[in-house]
């Protein structure tokens, strides 16, 4: 899933206060003018490059324009690049888009400023809201008002070579971190005299996958304070995460970096070489590892991430996007129109075919067909976000703490206390007033 990009939340609130646009009547003379009247006018609508088939966006407007043929579709795909001060500009103006897509992990920081997100709260059961995937319906909540729809999600798996595994005499995938660990010895003893061999290629600063083992153990990276948020990777579950995870690097045999993440180098890349039989990384990762060898694609297979509680699989960090309208949109109930249209089972169902987890829907069978695809749709039921602070895209878009925190553990820099102390700290700074 891309990295999604932060919106200056501040700066945008700071332009519609001095534009004079923040809770002005646009939204609800559209959404109240209409009333049963037929719709009319253009509803513009903002995806990210990427997000939807154009057999599925083409398909929609067609749709859509014949159940109302007032309406047009203006479709306008963005890109990842300057999308930032691109939304800011637009959320400030007095004519932005009426339907945008955004990041699940910043969805808090529109919806934190007043003015500048409609609330669908009311709109929830014409959205299929109650197929909504849980993880992803938290991120698009807010102070209890629902400001994102989800979209569509996906989260990581352990992506292994099946021909190793039975090389290795590993008869099942692993159902529990003793197996996991247990099938790494294995997949040593019979590798291991290669000195290039991986039996699980893990990079120091792979947080999405540190979270998996803190919320197994009971634990968090932050909690609910109020209306803040403080940090809690002291606490002694999140510290049981974070020794399983040193665990796991020190079982592995893994020759990745311990100061970057699993696109520093690109992980798939490292998999496709054929010196490693596994990684914990999404399903569209192997398309790019058979690159480099396309025999990968038969021989690769994909399990949960598997949990300290046998024949359970852990929790998993959900990625994807909500969408939502602005509250300055001139056109609001044909954008919930349009909203209710895309989070049907019909179109769904189709997102789920093109590889993702779709965000308004409980029909997963889409992905069936594809054996990574199928491992990740039934692990996105356990599926959770990120803290939803509204300061969170600081986290992710600067020093993160919690990479500095594995990095320093990892290394031997700082003991598990000091590395959890001082990675609170540094995320209350941020998060927590």
């Amino acid at each position: 899933m891309k990295r999604w990009l932060k919106l200056a939340a501040g700066a945008a609130a700071l332009t519609l206060a001095t534009a004079g646009c923040a809770g002005s009547s646009g939204s609800g003379t559209a959404a109240s003018s209409s009333g049963n009247a037929p719709l009319s006018g253009t509803v513009t609508v903002w995806l990210m490059t990427g997000s939807a088939p154009t057999t599925l966006t083409d398909a929609l407007h067609k749709e859509f324009e014949a159940a109302h043929p007032g309406v047009k579709v203006k479709y306008e795909i963005q890109q990842w690049d300057g999308i930032q001060q691109k939304l800011t500009t637009a959320l400030a103006s007095g004519n932005p888009p009426d339907v945008i897509e955004i990041g699940n992990t910043q969805t808090a920081s529109f919806a934190a400023q007043d003015g500048v997100l409609t609330d669908l709260t009311a709109d929830k059961d014409s959205f299929n809201g109650s197929q909504w995937l849980k993880g992803l319906a938290d991120s698009g909540t807010y102070n209890g008002k629902v400001y994102g729809v989800p979209f569509y999600a996906a989260n990581r798996e352990v992506i292994y070579r099946k021909d190793m595994f039975d090389q290795a005499g590993i008869t099942k995938t692993p159902a529990s971190n003793d197996e996991w660990l247990d099938a790494i010895g294995k997949l040593k003893t019979k590798f291991g005299s290669d000195p290039e061999f991986q039996a699980l290629y893990m990079p120091g600063q792979n947080w999405y996958a540190l979270l998996s083992f803190i919320w197994d153990n009971g634990g968090d990276v932050a909690k609910a304070d109020g209306k803040n948020y403080k940090a809690t990777l002291e606490t002694p579950e999140a510290k049981a995460g974070l020794e399983f995870y040193k665990k796991l690097v020190d079982a592995s045999g893994t020759k990745a970096p311990k100061d970057a993440d699993e696109a520093k180098p690109q992980q798939a890349t490292i998999y496709g070489a054929g010196k490693v039989a596994m990684m914990i990384g999404l399903p569209w990762e192997l398309p790019t590892a058979a690159k480099t060898d396309p025999s990968l694609t038969a021989k690769t297979g994909a399990f949960a991430i598997p949990s300290k509680t046998a024949g359970q699989s852990a929790p998993v960090f959900l990625g994807g996007s909500n969408l939502a309208i602005p509250a300055n949109s001139k056109n609001v109930a044909a954008a919930k129109e349009y909203i209710k249209l895309i989070s049907s089972a019909k179109y769904q169902s189709q997102f789920a075919a093109a590889g993702v987890v779709p965000g308004s829907s409980t029909d997963l069978s889409g992905l069936d067909k594809d054996a990574l695809g199928s491992v990740m749709a039934k692990a996105s039921a356990n599926g959770k976000a990120v803290p939803a602070s509204p300061k969170w895209g600081d986290v992710e878009s600067g020093q993160n703490p919690v990479k500095d925190m594995l990095t320093a553990y990892l290394t031997g820099k700082k003991t598990i206390d000091q590395a959890t102390a001082d990675a609170d700290a540094a995320l209350n700074k941020l998060i927590g007033g």
